[in-house]
């Protein structure tokens, strides 16, 4: 299954960016990552079956292991991607959670946006990492 971030606003050459390409590398399940401008600008309806999930203050706070245990049901359910999306600055609009599969939050904390996106590529990484048996999840 593809994990494919999107993401609003460019993140450059910041320690963010990083800690990003650090976990991308590490993945072993196919991953994407895509820019949109601030505002504008879509990306185009996958052919097969896909999941979509919001990062958003408003989501449900999953362990490590219950995302893990998402990503696998979906993954055993035929989903070809998941896209998980990270909004602009005044997050996602009340239609767009409305659509979202799964709406997901870091906790109660407000977290900026960039180190959101590296936030959630270490937790992707971690939870194929309890998916594979890889001890990562408890020795990191």
């Amino acid at each position: 299954m593809l994990l494919h971030v999107i993401a609003r606003g460019k993140i450059a050459r910041t320690p963010e960016a990083e800690l990003v390409a650090r976990y991308e590398k590490r993945l072993t399940w196919p991953v994407k990552l895509t820019e949109l401008p601030e505002t504008g600008g879509r990306v185009a309806e996958p052919q097969a079956p896909f999941r979509t999930v919001l990062l958003d203050e408003k989501g449900r706070d999953l362990s490590s292991e219950q995302l893990a245990g998402q990503l696998e049901k979906w993954r055993d359910g035929g989903i070809r991607e998941c896209r998980f999306v990270l909004g602009a600055a005044d997050g996602h609009s009340d239609a767009e959670r409305a659509e979202a599969d799964l709406l997901l939050a870091f906790g109660s904390a407000t977290w900026p946006h960039l180190l959101a996106r590296a936030m959630l590529l270490e937790q992707l990484f971690r939870a194929t990492s309890i998916l594979a048996g890889h001890p990562y999840h408890r020795a990191g």
